[in-house]
């Protein structure tokens, strides 16, 4: 949160444009590394396969990967685009 004020009081003293997203959906768009299977979820189990599980192809709410997966997706999409992560704070671009 310190780095979040230092960048606003330089922005604010040196007149620069700061610019700020919140990316809806967030997690729903990381690229999980490894294999992970799920449960039916109640509501949308297919009739005569209630014994079978379901491969993610995508990080989902509440999966402990989905957090890293989507900072991965967000770092590597910055940086194409010429963004450069700051070394002290990753968060900061």
């Amino acid at each position: 949160m310190e780095s979040v004020r230092l960048l606003i009081a330089l922005a604010a003293h040196n007149c620069w444009k700061l610019h700020h997203m919140d990316v809806k959906s967030a997690f729903l768009n990381g690229e999980l590394e490894e294999e992970v299977y799920v449960k039916q979820p109640p509501g949308y189990v297919k009739q005569g396969a209630e014994h079978k599980v379901l491969k993610l192809h995508k990080a989902l709410y509440g999966l402990k990967q989905a957090p890293r997966a989507w900072n991965i997706k967000l770092d590597q999409t910055l940086v194409s685009l010429g963004f450069e992560r700051t070394l002290f704070e990753h968060a900061i671009y």
